[in-house]
């Protein structure tokens, strides 16, 4: 057999090109789509067209050009203007003038306000390039947990048609008995009744995959009615961290948490802020300016250097009351940041505890499923040789059905209570 391994960078590019092949298919009109596709792929399908992520790539954007807007307050500014005027007086007559002036103005301190703001403002930045992280570790749980519900329904699907399966065989046997009299009338309309609920239970199940189908195709950004096809199934990977390891992790990790230590951070900037309202404030201003009475008024020439310096001697508690105000915004997130920290260590404590629960039946599930697989078919020979009751046929196929059900619940329940404990710690999406 021969094999060929692909880069890194080339693997990421043949996934693009599968993605936007994928894309252009289901945007073809009365085009029905039916793709392929793997968990990874439908996390890169939602991290590319989900609205949540391009709302937060424009807030990032917008910090971006914040920092900028802030920075500029501590930058030279020059002005330009032009006067031209027509006027008559007792002395002269009437007259033209025209004057132009070139203006500059530097800020020596700004008494902490404007350092503050950047401050503020790229503080800011961190906080949307964190929000922006923490939309793609939701947007991965969404993808995740959609694609299982997907695989989940697609398995419940199958046993309930094997459930389908079994039950008509089975009436097709009591059929058979009752034609030659070895058997009561009873029975058949027992065992009728139970196809009859069978089929209910999988017309259901075949409801709940297409409904499964259709929300992943609303997470991962493709059309509702596009056909997915999974090759992957349910499993079980063991997770080998502790409760108090993934607790360290995610305070580490967690981007709401960080965002909660950065806003304390930008509220502590507040307090320098207002309390710049009683410095000085320092500024270095420049001009030159010509005039004429002929257009464009270029002939005298007179420049100017200036320092103005300046500070607020009473202004009725004004910065006072700001400063107040700002340390209560400081208190306020320090409370907020204690919040976010044990909502995190709640949100990590429910995710595993939960995945271990799903963990522990998986094992006991696993079992019963082979205990009702044998149960079943010593139901079917006694009920065979006539020393068993149809009820005890039926009772063992309900029974093996709940327990393929369980199965299934479980490995479900375990795939997704790990998928948010990744998003609980804080696992970076590449």
């Amino acid at each position: 057999m021969i094999q060929f391994r692909l880069s890194g960078r080339l693997t990421r590019r043949v996934s693009a090109l599968v993605v936007g092949s994928m894309l252009v298919a289901a945007a073809i009109p009365g085009f029905a789509a039916s793709v392929e596709l793997t968990l990874d792929e439908a996390v890169a399908m939602a991290l590319k067209n989900n609205p949540a992520i391009k709302a937060a790539e424009a807030d990032l954007d917008k910090a971006k050009w914040t920092v900028d807007s802030t920075e500029s307050g501590k930058e030279p500014k020059v002005t330009y203007g032009f006067t031209g005027a027509r006027s008559k007086t007792l002395t002269t007559g009437t007259g033209n003038s025209f004057s132009n002036q070139i203006s500059l103005s530097v800020p020596l301190t700004t008494g902490g306000d404007v350092e503050g703001r950047i401050k503020q403002a790229t503080l800011g930045l961190k906080s949307s390039e964190l929000e922006l992280d923490r939309v793609k570790q939701q947007l991965k749980l969404d993808a995740t947990s959609a694609y299982y519900s997907l695989l989940q329904g697609r398995n419940l699907v199958k046993l309930n048609q094997e459930s389908v399966d079994q039950v008509a065989a089975h009436l097709a046997n009591v059929q058979a008995q009752y034609a030659a009299g070895t058997v009561a009338k009873s029975d058949v309309l027992r065992t009728e009744v139970e196809k009859a609920s069978a089929d209910q239970n999988l017309i259901k199940a075949e409801n709940s995959y297409e409904l499964a189908m259709s929300n992943l195709n609303n997470v991962i950004g493709l059309p509702l009615d596009t056909k997915i096809t999974v090759n992957e199934d349910l499993k079980y990977e063991k997770f080998d961290k502790t409760l108090e390891e993934c607790i360290s992790i995610a305070l580490a990790n967690n981007p709401q948490v960080a965002k909660a230590d950065i806003a304390v951070d930008s509220a502590k900037q507040g307090i320098d802020i207002a309390q710049s309202g009683n410095k000085f404030k320092w500024t270095l201003g420049a001009n030159t300016a010509w005039s004429d009475t002929d257009f464009p008024g270029v002939d005298k020439n007179t420049w100017g250097l200036n320092v103005t310096g300046s500070i607020n001697i009473f202004d009725s508690g004004l910065t006072k009351a700001q400063v107040n105000a700002a340390k209560n915004d400081v208190a306020k997130s320090l409370e907020n940041a204690r919040s976010t920290k044990d909502s995190v260590q709640l949100e990590v404590r429910q995710a595993y505890l939960n995945m271990k629960e799903a963990e522990k039946r998986i094992d006991t599930s696993k079992v019963a499923v082979v205990k009702a697989e044998e149960d079943f078919k010593i139901a079917q020979v006694r009920y065979n040789a006539g020393v068993g009751t149809n009820l005890d046929v039926i009772d063992a196929q309900v029974a093996l059905t709940q327990a393929k059900t369980n199965y299934v619940q479980a490995l479900y329940d375990y795939n997704t209570s790990r998928a948010k404990l990744d998003k609980a710690m804080g696992v970076a999406v590449k």
